[in-house]
């Protein structure tokens, strides 16, 4: 079971009081928040929830992974779906060329980590291109060529082919798992439900005031923490209660979240996540910002956890394919590549009450570097020894044990 619950479930419309102190009369006032049964929030009747923004780049980055395993597209091709422009003819889907989002522009990009932060900002842009442009110059010309120590190519996992690098690295799982973090993660952590970005400008009083963004059925600060939703549900079967297809809906932090609810060390994290963004919604509606920001805390550790487990899941994985009499590479590399990752994602992490990630930038390349030298031919040449060294760095730092995520 999880170490730590959320401290509140929901009733049909429960009634959750707050008292807070006000000064100038010297009594106590009362909040109600009414939290209903599933994130269902209307105003005049009407939908006052909104997240299409995230659903679509959502999309976006299941085109573009999709992508990376055809050898006839380019790297010019490949790098602007990540950059797309409005019109530009980039995906199968018209409606996404027809959008004004793309993957670039929010990758790295939130208000609590890089606002101030331009130089780690384009690091981090940069290797989501130059992942792009390993996979074309190195990989895709060797398409048809039997991987080994050194030379790129295909290597089989199972009734699976993947193709990876010469240091064993399939680049569309790093690509596709990083993005994880510096994307999703990162826009809901440290952006979407931050209160410095959130209360940001005249929000807190147009929120307190009812004062609707132009031309819309919602308020700026009901519209953020939507807009954190979107990224975990935007694309489930049901958006106001996603719960029962977690893990089916993309190939992202829902299918992650699901990953993780399916371990029995961790039964219900999957409600726990979504109980905290529905009470949060519901604060923010009866403008108590207490809770609000308790949910957000909550939010915090737990999909701080879903990375953190999956980082040290990849690497037992990925040591227990290679510790074998005869080594299974091709699991291993396919494993060991959604574990760099996720390794990669912890730098978007955020400890609850704490403006810092788990892990920084410079532990997780510390991290990676130490994954991939081992040897000349990275993968290849990584050890057991390493991999739970890792694994051990990664669970030491949260609420887990190696043995529960290895599962």
């Amino acid at each position: 079971m999880l170490l730590r619950r959320i401290f509140l479930l929901s009733l049909p419309i429960a009634l959750i009081t707050s008292c807070s102190n006000d000064d100038s009369e010297d009594v106590d006032s009362i909040i109600t928040i009414d939290n209903p049964t599933t994130y269902v929030f209307e105003r005049n009747g009407e939908s006052s929830v909104s997240f299409g923004g995230q659903t679509t780049r959502i999309l976006m980055a299941e085109e573009i992974i999709g992508k990376l395993k055809d050898d006839t597209a380019t790297a010019d091709a490949l790098k602007a779906m990540f950059a797309h422009e409005e019109g530009a003819s980039d995906f199968a889907d018209a409606d996404l060329n027809a959008s004004d989002k793309n993957l670039r522009g929010k990758t790295a990009a939130s208000f609590d980590f890089f606002s101030t932060n331009a130089t780690d900002q384009a690091l981090v842009r940069a290797d989501f291109e130059n992942w792009i442009q390993t996979q074309v110059d190195e990989v895709f010309p060797n398409w048809n060529t039997a991987a080994a120590a050194g030379t790129a190519g295909q290597i089989a996992d199972g009734s699976s082919t993947r193709y990876v690098t010469g240091k064993g690295l399939e680049m569309n799982q790093v690509f596709s798992k990083s993005l994880i973090g510096a994307l999703m993660v990162d826009q809901i952590l440290n952006n979407y439900i931050s209160s410095d970005f959130i209360d940001g400008g005249t929000q807190r009083t147009d929120n307190d005031e009812g004062v609707l963004a132009e031309g819309k059925n919602y308020t700026a600060m009901e519209h953020d923490w939507d807009e954190a939703y979107g990224y975990a549900f935007g694309t489930a079967q049901d958006l106001a209660d996603p719960r029962s297809t977690i893990g089916e809906d993309d190939s992202f932090l829902n299918k992650y979240i699901g990953r993780v609810e399916g371990d029995s060390d961790f039964v219900g994290i999957n409600d726990d996540i979504y109980q905290a963004f529905k009470l949060g919604r519901a604060a923010i509606v009866a403008k108590d910002y207490t809770v609000r920001d308790e949910q957000a805390e909550i939010l915090r550790e737990l999909i701080s956890r879903i990375i953190g487990i999956r980082a040290v899941y990849y690497m037992q994985q990925g040591k227990n394919a290679i510790n074998q009499t005869t080594p299974d590479y091709g699991g291993a590399f396919h494993d060991l590549s959604e574990g760099y990752g996720f390794v990669y994602s912890l730098q978007f992490t955020r400890k609850p009450n704490s403006t810092d990630p788990y892990f920084t930038k410079a532990e997780v390349d510390a991290f990676l570097a130490d994954l991939m030298d081992d040897g000349d031919n990275g993968l290849w040449d990584v050890t057991p020894e390493t991999l739970d060294a890792i694994s051990t760095g990664i669970a030491e730092r949260f609420s887990f044990t190696v043995e529960q995520a290895a599962n």
